[in-house]
């Protein structure tokens, strides 16, 4: 269970990551950012891992969980970002109207995936709308700071919105597993370890 929370939590990270490296490039990791797309269509998978396709899914996820807690990097736009997924998670959390509205965009979505393939605009475009249409109408609203130009490009705000979507599934995860903050503040080391061990398993799976 500690480890399906380390992923879990590695998941939000990657996803809040990818949402900074947007607004401030106007461009993300590819790779990564197709594996926390994926996680928003696994509903029912069988287990953490799995939601994000392995646990390679979420190797950068992990990286950045190290970084964070072993060498004490800070990055306050990607902490602004990763606390304000956990709340507008709780918001979610109390309405059951929303999830069921979120469920039902996901799994119509999800036969343009099935044509398109999760990296289309028109998939991406989409997934934005949902976002718009369900997270954004709760309080307190996320808000993205970046680079002014980059946040004025349509398709980049349309992906950021997709992103914090990703996000806020991990967040899902990551409460059903039994995450907390309180949890998060007194395990750091524990979850430092096991993230180091997560991603070597990741690089021996994939190798």
């Amino acid at each position: 269970m500690r480890e399906s929370r380390v992923i879990a939590l590695a998941g939000v990270l990657q996803a809040c990551g990818l949402v900074r490296d947007l607004a401030t490039r106007g461009s993300a990791d590819g790779a990564a950012a197709e594996a926390s797309l994926a996680s928003v269509f696994r509903i029912d998978a069988d287990s953490t891992a799995d939601v994000f396709g392995g646990v390679r899914g979420v190797r950068r996820g992990l990286e950045m969980l190290l970084a964070y807690f072993e060498q004490g990097q800070r990055d306050l736009l990607l902490t602004q970002l990763v606390l304000g997924v956990l709340r507008l998670e709780r918001r979610l959390a109390a309405n059951p109207r929303m999830q069921r509205e979120l469920r039902n965009g996901i799994e119509g979505i999800q036969r343009q995936v099935d044509h398109l393939g999760l990296a289309h605009p028109a998939v991406q475009a989409r997934l934005a709308d949902l976002y718009v249409a369900t997270l954004s109408q709760l309080r307190p609203r996320i808000i993205v700071h970046g680079n002014p130009q980059q946040l004025a490009r349509p398709q980049v705000v349309e992906q950021i919105r997709a992103q914090l979507l990703a996000a806020i599934r991990a967040a899902v995860l990551w409460r059903q597993v039994g995450g907390s903050r309180l949890r998060l503040l007194l395990r750091r080391r524990d979850y430092a370890m096991l993230a180091r061990g997560l991603l070597a398993r990741s690089t021996l799976d994939h190798g």
